[in-house]
C-alpha cells in the first residue's frame, strides 16, 4: 500500500504535470492550458508551472468551481488563472451557454475550452492529465516504485490493484509487472 494523500495535487498527478510542463518549457512555449473537474489535476500543472515559471490557464467545471473554492484557491496560490467552464472567454463556451444558460458545465466542455485557447494562442499548449500514451509513460514511475518495494522484500504480488479512472494510474502501475 502506498499512501500519497498528503500530496497537494493528489497522489500521482504531479508525475505527468512536471514532465509535460518541463518539456513545454524546453520547447520554448510560454503558456499552457488545461481543464480540471474537481480540481486535483488542475493543481498538479499549477504546481509544476510555478516551478518552471510558466503561465497556466485552467478551465474548471463550473459546478466544482462553485462547490470547491479551496481547490481554486490552491491553483491560484501557485499562480494559475482559473476560469469556471463554460465561460464567455471561448467560442465553444459562449455556444454552450447560449444553448444551456444554467448549465453546471462538464469535463468535455472544459476540455473544449482549454483546447480552443491553446490552438488560438501562440506558444501555448494544452496539457492533459490522463488517457494519453505519454501520461501512462510518466505514470510508470508508480509501477517502478511499487516493484522496487516488492523486490526489496523478496516478494511478488499475486494481484496488483489500481484506480482506473482515465487509465494512466493503472497503466503506469502495471507496466512494471
Amino acid at each position: 500500500y502506498k499512501y500519497e494523500g498528503n500530496n497537494t495535487s493528489g497522489s500521482h498527478k504531479l508525475n505527468s504535470a512536471a514532465a509535460q510542463v518541463y518539456y513545454a518549457k524546453q520547447q520554448g512555449l510560454t503558456s499552457l492550458t488545461t481543464e480540471t473537474g474537481a480540481g486535483q489535476w488542475g493543481t498538479a500543472p499549477a504546481m509544476a508551472s510555478a516551478y518552471f515559471d510558466m503561465e497556466l490557464l485552467v478551465y474548471m467545471v463550473k459546478v466544482s468551481y462553485e462547490q470547491k473554492p479551496f481547490r481554486k484557491s490552491v491553483m491560484e496560490t501557485y499562480g494559475a488563472q482559473v476560469i469556471p467552464s463554460p465561460s464567455t472567454t471561448t467560442e465553444v463556451g459562449k455556444s454552450i451557454l447560449a444553448e444551456h444558460p444554467g448549465t453546471g458545465g462538464s469535463l468535455g466542455c472544459a476540455i473544449s475550452e482549454a483546447v480552443e485557447r491553446a490552438v488560438g494562442k501562440e506558444k501555448c499548449r494544452y496539457v492533459l492529465g490522463s488517457v494519453l500514451n505519454q501520461v501512462i509513460l510518466h505514470q510508470s514511475v508508480i509501477g517502478v516504485e511499487a516493484k522496487t518495494a516488492m523486490d526489496s522484500l523478496g516478494e511478488y504480488p499475486d494481484v496488483v490493484v489500481g484506480c482506473a479512472g482515465g487509465g494512466s494510474n493503472l497503466g503506469g502501475l502495471i507496466s512494471a509487472y
